[in-house]
């Protein structure tokens, strides 16, 4: 929660994001308030026990549009919970913690784990994640920082 005095920071419908501890410099997202959780494309998802805990290690593709690169992360698991999509199908997913950098903040969210690939984006910021300070411009796209044109192309599948 935002502290009184510090104003929300506005935000796209769409913006670049970065995920710092997962080493994923750039990322497209979709930032969506229908949604409550945020998710993210994970794929070779292999839960394991660590120090008496849960664990999980996936993999991700950070390109909407390509897979030939793939970033592997390790993570404790927060909760497994049953997630309904818009279409009302519902599933058991992973809840991992995830740092995001979104216009230039940087917050924890509760990220699920889901096959995304066939999504315009393969990571969706839903409600839990953007009540952390953040107002939601649906006239905007890209209010934060992008990277650079070269990066973007990667994206289109270039």
């Amino acid at each position: 929660m935002l502290e009184p005095d510090h104003p929300p920071t506005v935000a796209g419908w769409r913006e670049w994001v970065s995920l710092p501890k997962a080493k994923v410099r750039w990322i497209k997202a979709k930032l969506d308030t229908g949604a409550k959780s945020s998710a993210i494309h994970a794929f070779d998802i292999e839960p394991f026990e660590r120090g008496g805990a849960e664990w999980v290690r996936f993999a991700i593709h950070p390109w909407q549009r390509r897979d030939d690169e793939a970033i592997v992360v390790t993570s404790p698991i927060l909760d497994r919970r049953i997630v309904r999509s818009s279409s009302g199908h519902e599933e058991e997913r992973i809840a991992v913690p995830m740092v995001v950098r979104l216009v230039g903040r940087r917050m924890t969210v509760e990220m699920t784990l889901s096959k995304r690939d066939e999504m315009g984006f393969r990571m969706l910021l839903g409600r839990e994640a953007l009540s952390q300070g953040f107002l939601i411009d649906p006239a905007q796209s890209y209010a934060g920082p992008r990277p650079r044109r070269a990066t973007r192309q990667r994206n289109w599948g270039r």
